[in-house]
């Protein structure tokens, strides 16, 4: 596997999904979903209402590249999709970005990201939050134009509970990325020079994911790599633009 590997060729260097039932396995929902529970992170507490999910390691490594600048948000004006709790939002705000979208699916979990930002971050007159509730960009105003965008992404490519509240959360599918490229390339809401983050592991269809950035016109290349050692496999593909005639170089 070639991590320096990107645009077409990233595909050839993808693993495939694993095996079906080791991916429900895997992906077990934990049985306290639908009660209220806290989760704290950087010396931060947050309150975690029914229904709202506790981020999970993949969702900390984002939050980490974005409070230290890894993913740089200081001054630029930033998407945090599905946002669930708003610990993205926080610690863009933090980093001292100038717009945050904060999008969710889940109008508990926008309402829930508004109440965190709202008590950690409170009023700053650089950075205009704007919290929104709705399928993907849908609610996203017409004319926005993005630095970065962020996306852990419901990708599971099993389905792993019944519960909708599971399925919103975990296991949507590729599908959802389709959606997703389309709608940041046929609304150009990527600003020139923008980068879109999003993380997925063999427990989705990763050259399905990639496949759709590239049918969209976008460049993707492997950010970071984990290998869990049990055969768990997790990217985080850093996403830009292709420059016409510029032979797939971002």
């Amino acid at each position: 596997m070639d991590l320096t590997a990107t645009g077409p060729a990233l595909l050839d260097h993808l693993p495939p999904p694993l095996a079906g039932d080791r991916i429900i396995a895997l992906n077990q929902p934990k049985g306290d979903l639908h009660t209220t529970r806290a989760y704290e992170w950087n010396g931060w507490t947050f309150d975690v209402p029914p229904g709202v999910f506790i981020p999970g390691w993949t969702s900390r490594l984002i939050h980490e590249r974005l409070l230290d600048g890894r993913i740089e948000t200081r001054q630029r004006r930033y998407a945090a999709m599905g946002v669930g709790l708003g610990v993205e939002a926080v610690a863009a705000a933090h980093r001292g970005a100038r717009e945050i979208h904060a999008v969710d699916v889940h109008p508990e979990s926008v309402a829930a990201a508004a109440r965190h930002y709202a008590r950690i971050v409170g009023e700053r007159p650089d950075t205009a939050f704007l919290p929104v509730a709705g399928d993907l960009f849908d609610a996203v105003p017409d004319g926005r134009r993005l630095d970065v965008i962020t996306f852990n992404p419901p990708a599971v490519s099993r389905t792993v509970s019944d519960d909708p509240d599971v399925v919103r959360n975990v296991c949507v599918g590729a599908s959802l990325l389709a959606r997703f490229f389309a709608q940041v390339a046929e609304r150009d809401l990527l600003a020139p020079g923008g980068e879109i983050f999003v993380i997925a592991s063999n427990t989705a269809d990763l050259r399905g994911i990639v496949q759709h950035a590239l049918d969209h016109g976008f460049h993707p290349e492997t950010e970071y790599f984990h290998d869990w050692g049990d055969g768990v496999l997790t990217f985080l593909f850093r996403i830009t633009r292709d420059i016409p005639g510029a032979g797939g170089q971002a």
